[in-house]
């Protein structure tokens, strides 16, 4: 399959089958991510991949917060809100899951239920928390988001899909209690992955993407050359 492929039919996916990864499959997959450039080769991520009974006792500690009324305290900056285009695609993308899910738009109970699925992982068999020193702000976080997107691809050419997260950085404290992650290295956002369940609803969403037009700006005159160098 060509990359190409691999991301005409890569989508967010929301659930999963309880269906564990082969633990030789997912080491080789992670082994590939490594090669994963970053600025100056520093390779800021470390990342913990959680599974199993450990997967579960840290869903029950994330569904404890969320009923207590804990309010996200994010490690990183996640203060800015979308403006402008940015914010139509946001309430645009929301659009198409709900609708996908029959959820109206006047039912924020249901909404608000679909949102806390996120801190139960989909119901993923594994979830990947991205977490680097925290002194690196936004250097590191250019990194930790290109080896996400190699992680996320690599996952897809073996037919598992995932659901990058930036839910899973808002409440680190049980995370960081639960896993021993040192106190200077904060968790940026995290991704449930496995093997998508099939018909579900979540799972049909789709989003747009812009024109390349709207996006990409060729400059200079080598890019309208024919081929034939006419």
């Amino acid at each position: 399959m060509s990359l190409q492929q691999i991301l005409s039919q890569r989508f967010s996916t929301r659930a999963f089958k309880d269906q564990p990864i082969e633990p030789k499959l997912l080491k080789e997959v992670f082994q590939h991510a490594q090669l994963s450039p970053s600025n100056c080769n520093v390779q800021p991520w470390q990342v913990y991949v959680v599974s199993g009974q450990e997967k579960e006792t840290l869903k029950q500690s994330f569904m404890k917060a969320l009923m207590s009324g804990a309010k996200p305290s994010p490690e990183f900056d996640w203060t800015p809100q979308y403006q402008g285009i940015h914010r139509e695609r946001q309430f645009g993308s929301a659009n198409a899951l709900y609708t996908s899910m029959g959820i109206a738009r006047e039912d924020k109970q249901a909404r608000q239920m679909a949102m806390a699925r996120n801190w139960q992982f989909f119901d993923a068999p594994h979830v990947a928390f991205f977490t680097m020193e925290k002194y690196l702000n936004i250097m590191g976080a250019v990194d930790l988001g290109i080896y996400a997107q190699t992680l996320s691809l690599l996952l897809e050419e073996q037919g598992i899909s995932s659901c990058m997260q930036g839910a899973l950085g808002q409440f680190p404290e049980p995370v960081k209690q639960q896993l021993n992650i040192p106190e200077e290295r904060g968790i940026l956002f995290g991704m449930s992955f496995g093997y998508a369940a099939e018909g579900a609803p979540a799972n049909k969403t789709r989003t747009e993407r812009e024109p390349l037009e709207n996006a990409v700006h060729f400059l200079g005159r080598n890019h309208l050359k024919s081929n034939n160098n006419v």
